[in-house]
């Protein structure tokens, strides 16, 4: 680092957050800290420390950013318009390739946004209760469209949730490499689907 500091650097805390996430790239969760990450800045920790408080702030919204990005194309998909049966096997589809995609292309980095949600855990709530807001939306669409039947949207976006919980959440992730995935994929939305069919006539 260079005898001066750099302080006269524009710091946003996205690139606070960028730069985090090289430094937790190249490190690792458990050796990762806050003066690598302002070592890799060319500023003091403490200039770090004035956007975020501690390091677990500064973890929680590395982690609120991560799962912000894949947030994204779910919500763009849950505010399409649209058949909701269609709209809703998009989602579900999406959402399990999105987990996938993300294990296949970079299993390090998975490993540590994971170790990152676990102690993350208000963040990770906070993004479970936003998918389920958006099953519960194309749900609702559904039953207005006529093409769902459903007593009860919430428990029903979250017996979705429950449902599929094999195909999204990293702790079966080990199970995704699987050849047989695709047609259990297709099985279980088919049933899902079926469940929520309004009666005909």
């Amino acid at each position: 680092m260079s005898a001066h500091m750099n302080e006269t650097v524009v710091l946003t805390p996205e690139r606070i957050l960028e730069a985090t996430e090289d430094v937790l790239r190249r490190y690792g969760l458990a050796k990762a800290t806050v003066v690598d990450v302002a070592r890799a800045l060319d500023v003091s920790h403490g200039t770090v420390y004035r956007h975020f408080p501690s390091k677990a702030s500064l973890r929680d919204a590395v982690a609120r950013r991560w799962l912000d990005r894949a947030n994204a194309p779910l919500e763009k998909i849950a505010n399409e318009p649209g058949p909701a049966r269609a709209k809703l096997e998009r989602w579900l589809r999406a959402q399990f390739a999105i987990k996938c995609t993300k294990v296949s292309e970079d299993p390090e980095m998975f490993a540590t946004y994971l170790a990152l949600a676990q102690d993350a855990r208000e963040v990770v709530n906070a993004y479970k209760d936003r998918l389920l807001d958006q099953v519960a939306r194309i749900l609702s669409e559904g039953v207005e469209q006529g093409a769902f039947h459903i007593r009860d949207i919430d428990a029903t976006a979250r017996a979705i949730f429950d449902a599929t919980t094999r195909f999204h959440h990293p702790a079966h992730a080990d199970e995704w490499a699987d050849p047989a995935l695709a047609a259990r994929t297709d099985a279980l939305l088919g049933l899902l689907l079926k469940g929520l069919e309004a009666p005909r006539g």
